[in-house]
């Protein structure tokens, strides 16, 4: 009997630590980006892959044969600057959103085209620069003004 008792309490240990480990492991939020009009009304949200350091920002989506809907990839760089970016190896066709420090969408190019050498970028400073499928902007609204949150990750980078 008392044997009984001391599995019993064993098990309902394991029980409590594996809900204990489930609950801590739903409260990690995977990295997203929230784009919201001018008025707050909430127009995406893109869940991200970072690339935060030089070869990550280099290598990007090359050779990438799809991205799902609500997808995309965050670069963040170490300071402000006018950013262009090429398709070089990439080979779907991208939305690329340019947003200042605040987050604030300073630019888009709209369907940038596979594998072209060409850079592009708006004539404006930015300093993350978020990449979606091709027509994502279209579809969901955005537009330049439009404003980039960030959840679940700290967006800045010291390299």
């Amino acid at each position: 009997m008392v044997e009984r008792a001391r599995r019993a309490a064993a098990l309902a240990r394991w029980i409590i630590l594996l809900a204990l480990a489930a609950a801590a492991l739903g409260t990690v939020q995977t990295p997203k980006a929230v784009i919201s009009a001018s008025d707050g009304a909430e127009r995406a949200v893109v869940h991200v892959e970072l690339a935060v350091t030089p070869g990550q920002r280099s290598f990007g989506l090359m050779y990438r044969e799809h991205l799902n809907e609500d997808a995309g990839m965050l670069f963040i760089f170490p300071t402000v600057d006018q950013l262009k970016f090429w398709m070089k190896h990439t080979e779907i066709p991208l939305d690329m959103i340019f947003a200042d420090p605040a987050g604030v969408v300073v630019g888009i190019v709209a369907n940038a085209t596979p594998y072209s050498e060409k850079p592009v970028g708006p004539d404006a400073p930015a300093l993350y620069v978020l990449e979606v499928n091709g027509g994502f902007c279209a579809r969901h609204g955005v537009r330049a003004g439009d404003k980039m949150n960030f959840v679940g990750f700290d967006p800045h980078t010291g390299q």
